[in-house]
C-alpha cells in the first residue's frame, strides 16, 4: 500500500438513536475530525474508550422489514376499487 493516499481505519461507535441500538466497528468514514462528514462527537463505550460516533436514522433495530412492522397492502381491495371506477369490462 502506498503511504498518505488512505484515509484512516479505525474503531467508531454507529448509533441509531431511534431503535437504541448501537454497535463498534471499524470505518474510513469521518466523524468530523479531518475530512469527511459528522459531528466530531464522541461516545464512551463499554470497554471504558472514547470513540468517534456517526448516528444514522435507520438501522436493523429501527427498519420495519427487521421488525416485522411491515404494511401490508389490500391488493383485493385495490383491484375492487379499480372495477368500481372504470367497470368491468368483457371482451
Amino acid at each position: 500500500m502506498q503511504t498518505g493516499i488512505h484515509p484512516a481505519y479505525r474503531p467508531v461507535v454507529f448509533r441509531d438513536r431511534s431503535g437504541d441500538l448501537a454497535f463498534l466497528t471499524r470505518s474510513t468514514i469521518g466523524t468530523g475530525t479531518g475530512t469527511g462528514t459528522g459531528t466530531g462527537r464522541t461516545v464512551e463505550w463499554e470497554d471504558g474508550r472514547s470513540y468517534p460516533v456517526v448516528d444514522v436514522e435507520v438501522s436493523s433495530a429501527s427498519h420495519p422489514f427487521h421488525t416485522g412492522r411491515t404494511r401490508v397492502l389490500d391488493s383485493a381491495g385495490r383491484i375492487e376499487d379499480f372495477h368500481r371506477r372504470y367497470g368491468r369490462r368483457h371482451g
